[in-house]
């Protein structure tokens, strides 16, 4: 069983040419940021003309090694939460599947522990192993 992350924005009127670029700047740079190769990073849907309100919107599926899931995770909220710093007035929803992620002004998308170094090390050692 895997754990997604999933992403997206809405609003009544489409990008601007700006915003465009600057979700095609943040996504670009977060990937090529990304720290491992063979895991999933950011990734975001071509949009659909069903969902024309659906302006940004994406998924990451989770590694399953226990050691690479924090640095994943805190990758990801960092590029979405860039992501809606660069489209700010419209209503973005952020989940792990069920688990809905909180806006902070001043941090953006996290979750608790997620930059913990005692953590990431503890998980890191466990690895495949547990």
């Amino acid at each position: 069983m895997s754990v997604s992350l999933y992403y997206s924005a809405h609003r009544a009127t489409p990008l601007t040419e700006a915003e465009s670029a600057s979700v095609a700047r943040v996504a670009a740079e977060h990937t090529a940021s990304f720290p491992y190769d063979d895991e999933e990073s950011l990734y975001l849907y071509d949009r659909s003309p069903a969902e024309p309100q659906e302006i940004v919107a994406g998924s990451t599926k989770m590694p399953f090694d226990p050691g690479r899931l924090m640095p994943v995770i805190a990758h990801v909220l960092d590029s979405v939460s860039e992501l809606r710093r660069a489209v700010p007035d419209a209503e973005w929803r952020v989940h792990m599947d069920d688990l809905d992620i909180p806006w902070d002004e001043a941090e953006g998308y996290a979750l608790p522990g997620m930059r913990d170094a005692d953590l990431i090390a503890e998980l890191a050692a466990d690895g495949y192993n547990s």
